[in-house]
């Protein structure tokens, strides 16, 4: 499998322009089996879970056409009719966020049968949230032998819905589902992070009736039918994060483009506490360190607009140089700090103890063969390995492809010694 080498010490120049988000994109895909008209969207990026979906998408029947359009990468989606409504395991198990196809087809064709995704090397994720919610809008669910069969043959009907706690993918689910129910829907105690906006901004566009876009209140009146739309998808904000701390951690002076600097402000707090500046621009953000020794922050992750829990393995990167001890605590998955011993590979002191991580700074961290985890730990790695002396290399890189866009690239124009290994053999080491 591929690796990445990292060379340490080179400070960051230059410019980097952010993607469009992952974390969008693939709902908004999903959504293109709510209507027979093509759905088109523009600042697509190009990764391996839009990849994966869309051979799930084309499996349903859906058209996918990946294009290069005016406005950069695009796809038109196109379901003129749902010619399948079993989305198999052996798809499914590739990326968790395709069990999402669930809702639109209930909603589309009265039936689905959706293979269960399975575990998550970051925590448990049970969908539980998602069947109870598509149960209250009136599908029958049953699961059995790692699938849920799911009927709703006279439609969806509206209900009121209040989650236990914030639920991104039960609410994104929820949502697609009750655009096409009879009635109203309203959602409780919603989750209002920019992915789930620009979902609600897209079907409405499409002709859906959703009120409270941003709140923990949703309020979904259900149409007979959706309309195909152009959309923007947002920019990524945890890409826009993760370059902003790889640039705090480097040195040097990094203006991000083509992204929203309020979607990250926690993030950038925090950033400009530990010592970097931050300068806020028209189209995105810079930041910039002049080399002076960072300063020790303490974070706790929580949903938007609190400190998001995809940026914290790559700020426990940046702490690992930083003076004095800081405390990371995360609230959101219980499983999330296997980048750890990854890190202490390179020469970072870290105690883990229960969802708290104390990180000690250390004067220098040491290039040395280090192994990805899940997406978000792998780019930590990368962060940690620009500034380390010597080479860190980085095995199991496809989970860097699942969710970053040319990052070798990026990173390379703005100075980073940075290469991709080709390659089948072992990444054990």
């Amino acid at each position: 499998m591929d690796r990445i080498a990292i060379s340490g010490g080179a400070r960051l120049h230059g410019e980097i322009p952010i993607s469009g988000a992952k974390n969008s994109a693939i709902k908004l895909m999903a959504a293109s089996l709510l209507t027979d008209e093509p759905v088109r969207l523009t600042n697509m990026p190009r990764l391996a879970d839009t990849r994966f979906l869309g051979m799930l998408l084309r499996r349903l029947g859906v058209e996918v056409v990946e294009r290069d359009g005016p406005d950069g990468p695009e796809t038109v989606l196109h379901a003129p009719e749902v010619t399948s409504a079993f989305a198999p395991y052996d798809l499914v198990r590739q990326m968790r966020a395709s069990f999402n196809v669930l809702g639109p087809l209930i909603a589309r064709t009265g039936h689905a049968k959706v293979s269960l995704p399975g575990g998550c090397t970051i925590g448990a994720r049970p969908v539980d949230l998602h069947l109870d919610a598509l149960r209250a809008l009136g599908a029958h669910i049953d699961l059995h032998e790692g699938y849920v069969y799911a009927q709703a043959p006279r439609g969806l009907t509206g209900a009121e819905i209040e989650f236990p706690f914030v639920s991104v993918g039960a609410t994104e689910h929820a949502m697609l589902a009750a655009v096409l129910a009879h009635g109203v829907t309203v959602l409780k105690n919603a989750a209002c992070e920019p992915e789930i906006g620009d979902l609600a901004n897209c079907l409405n566009a499409m002709g859906a009736r959703i009120e409270g876009v941003d709140t923990a209140t949703l309020t979904i009146t259900g149409v007979a039918r959706l309309k195909g739309v152009t959309h923007s998808v947002i920019p990524d904000r945890i890409e826009t994060g993760t370059y902003a701390v790889a640039a705090a951690m480097a040195g040097g002076e990094v203006r991000l483009t083509r992204t929203r600097s309020d979607f990250i402000q926690t993030l950038l707090d925090k950033i400009e506490e530990a010592g970097a500046d931050v300068a806020h621009t028209n189209d995105g953000v810079i930041i910039k360190r002049n080399g002076a020794r960072l300063r020790a922050v303490d974070v706790e992750t929580d949903p938007f607009p609190g400190f998001a829990t995809d940026l914290q393995a790559q700020f426990m990167a940046l702490m690992t140089m930083a003076d004095g001890e800081s405390v990371i605590r995360e609230t959101v998955f219980e499983n999330r700090f296997m980048h750890v011993p990854e890190l202490a590979r390179l020469g970072a002191d870290i105690a883990v103890s229960g969802r708290e991580a104390r990180v000690r700074g250390v004067e220098r961290l040491e290039g040395a063969p280090v192994m990805a985890t899940d997406l978000r730990a792998s780019v930590s790695l990368v962060i940690a390995g620009l500034a380390a002396r010597g080479e860190t290399t980085v095995n199991r890189v496809y989970h860097l492809d699942r969710g970053f866009e040319r990052l070798e690239e990026k990173l390379s124009a703005c100075g980073a010694q940075i290469r991709r290994i080709k390659g089948d053999g072992d990444d054990e080491e």
